[in-house]
C-alpha cells in the first residue's frame, strides 16, 4: 500500500490550499449552446463518468443531481472546471455549494497540448483537459464566487448602457455621413450631432433649401429651449444659409428619408441612454447604502471610491461591476493586471521590451483610461505625474496607464484604511510610474 502523504498544518496552508483540502473529485464542464459535455474525475485522475446535458432547466439539474449520484460526496468535496465564468451553469453550482473554477481559453488551449501534440480537439477531450489540469494546476484557475445582488444588476446596467452608448455613436456617424453628402454646413454646428437642439434643429430644416427659409426668431426659440449659449439665432442662421452643395436631381429628398429615420433612432436611443445612466446612479446609491458587515459607522467602499479625482457615475458602476471582488479583496496587482494598467515586460537574453498589456478587461481598461484622463485634467498630482512621464519621452497612452495605476493604488490604500481621497496625504509621496 501506498503511503499517504503527510497533512499540512491548517495555519501552514495556502488560501487554495485550503478550498481545495476536502476535494477528492474533479470535473471538467465543456459548455455549449445546446449541451454541455462533462468529465468527471476521482482524486487520482481516473475517469468515473462521462456525459451531456442540455442546456435548459431540467438538464442543468439533472447535471447536478448526477454528479451527488456518482460521487456520493457533498458538494463542497467536488471542484468543477469551466471555461464561460458566467452563466446559468456557473450559477447554479455555485448555488448548490460546488466549488467552481474557471480558466482562459487560452490557458486551456496550453494544457491541451498535454494529451495532443497534433492539435486533436473535440468537446469530450476539452471536458477531461479542464477535469485534469484543475486537479494538478488549481493554481493557475480562477476560483468563482456569487457576487452580490446589486453588483450582478449592476453589470447587466453598466454593459448595456454601454451598448446604447456604441449604437448612439454608429447612428451618429450614419448620419454625419449622410450631411455630408448633401448639407455639410450642419456639420459646424456641433461636434455632437446626437444632441438635442441639433437633432430638432434638422427635423425642423432637413434640407439647405428649407434651412434658407428659417426665420430668425423661431432658430432664437429652438435655442432658448434647448439651453444653447454657444450660438445665437444670427449665427446659426449665416452658417445654414452658407451655399449649399450642388447635387442630382433626387439625392437630397432620398437622402433626407434615410436622415428622418436617423433622427428618430437616435433620440430612441438617447432617451434609452439616460434611463439607463440613472439607473446606473441608483444602483451604485443602493450599493453604497447597503454597508457591509463590520463597515457599520465607517465609510462605505462606494463613497470612498466616489472621492477618488476623474471619477465619475459611469467609471464608479463599471469599477464596481466588474472588479467588485478585486476592490473587496484590496487586489492592487490583481486590479491592474486586470485593468491592463501593468505593463507586459517580454525578455529573451540581452532583448528585453515593455509594452502594453492587451490580456484584459476591455471593459475596465477604458473606464479606468477615461478615468485617468479626467484625473489628469483636475488633480494636481495626476497632472504633474503626466508631464513627468511625458517628460521621459513616453507616449500620451503610456502616461495616463501610470495615472491609472498609482490611482489604483492609492484606491487599494484607502480601501484598507477606510478613509476618503485626501490630495495633501498623497502629496509627499513619490509617484508610480
Amino acid at each position: 500500500m501506498t503511503e499517504e502523504p503527510p497533512v499540512r498544518p491548517v495555519e501552514a496552508m495556502t488560501a487554495l490550499e485550503r478550498v481545495l483540502s476536502p476535494v477528492s473529485w474533479w470535473v471538467g464542464i465543456d459548455s455549449g449552446w445546446k449541451e454541455h459535455q462533462v468529465c468527471l474525475l476521482d482524486r487520482h485522475g481516473h475517469v468515473k463518468g462521462e456525459r451531456s446535458f442540455a442546456h435548459n432547466g431540467p438538464g442543468i439539474a439533472e447535471l447536478c443531481a448526477w454528479l451527488l449520484q456518482q460521487t456520493d460526496a457533498p458538494p463542497a468535496q467536488i471542484a468543477v472546471a469551466i471555461e464561460v465564468p458566467h452563466g446559468a451553469v456557473v450559477e447554479t453550482l455555485l448555488e448548490r455549494g460546488f466549488l467552481v473554477f474557471a480558466i482562459n481559453p487560452k490557458q486551456l488551449d496550453r494544457f491541451r497540448d498535454r494529451f495532443s501534440v497534433a492539435g486533436a480537439k473535440d468537446d469530450t477531450r476539452d471536458a477531461y483537459v479542464l477535469a485534469d489540469s484543475v486537479r494538478t494546476d488549481a493554481h493557475c484557475f480562477r476560483h468563482l464566487a456569487l457576487d452580490h445582488p446589486l453588483v450582478l444588476e449592476l453589470r447587466e446596467a453598466s454593459r448595456l448602457a454601454e451598448e446604447l452608448t456604441q449604437d448612439r455613436m454608429r447612428f451618429i456617424n450614419r448620419l454625419r455621413d449622410q450631411l455630408r453628402r448633401y448639407f455639410p454646413q450642419m456639420l459646424e454646428l456641433a461636434d455632437d450631432l446626437g444632441t438635442e437642439w441639433v437633432l430638432a434643429l434638422l427635423a425642423l430644416a432637413p434640407t439647405p433649401a428649407k434651412a434658407a427659409r428659417l426665420r430668425q426668431d423661431r432658430i432664437a426659440s429652438l435655442l432658448k429651449a434647448h439651453h444653447v449659449r454657444r450660438f445665437d439665432a444670427a449665427d446659426v442662421l449665416a452658417i445654414l444659409r452658407q451655399p449649399a452643395l450642388h447635387v442630382a436631381p433626387g439625392v437630397t429628398e432620398g437622402i433626407t428619408a434615410t436622415v428622418a429615420t436617423l433622427i428618430a433612432r437616435i433620440r430612441l436611443v438617447n432617451r434609452q441612454l439616460n434611463q439607463a445612466n440613472r439607473q446606473l446612479a441608483t444602483l451604485c446609491d443602493k450599493l453604497a447604502a447597503e454597508a457591509p458587515l463590520g463597515q457599520a459607522g465607517e465609510q462605505n467602499d462606494v463613497a470612498i471610491l466616489d472621492s477618488l479625482p476623474g471619477i465619475g457615475p459611469i467609471v464608479l458602476a463599471i469599477l464596481l461591476a466588474e472588479a467588485y471582488g478585486l476592490l473587496q479583496r484590496r487586489d492592487y496587482q490583481a486590479l491592474r493586471l486586470l485593468s491592463g494598467a501593468a505593463p507586459l515586460t517580454k525578455q529573451s537574453g540581452r532583448k528585453r521590451i515593455v509594452v502594453m498589456r492587451y490580456a484584459c478587461n476591455q471593459r475596465l481598461r477604458n473606464a479606468v483610461y477615461h478615468w485617468a484622463r479626467i484625473a489628469m485634467q483636475k488633480d494636481p498630482l495626476c497632472r504633474a505625474q503626466y508631464h513627468r512621464l511625458r517628460g521621459q519621452g513616453h507616449s500620451h497612452g503610456r502616461a495616463l496607464r501610470g495615472i491609472a495605476d498609482r490611482l489604483l493604488r492609492v484606491a487599494c490604500a484607502m480601501l484598507t484604511n477606510r478613509c476618503a481621497y485626501d490630495p495633501h496625504h498623497h502629496a509627499s509621496k513619490p509617484a508610480a510610474a
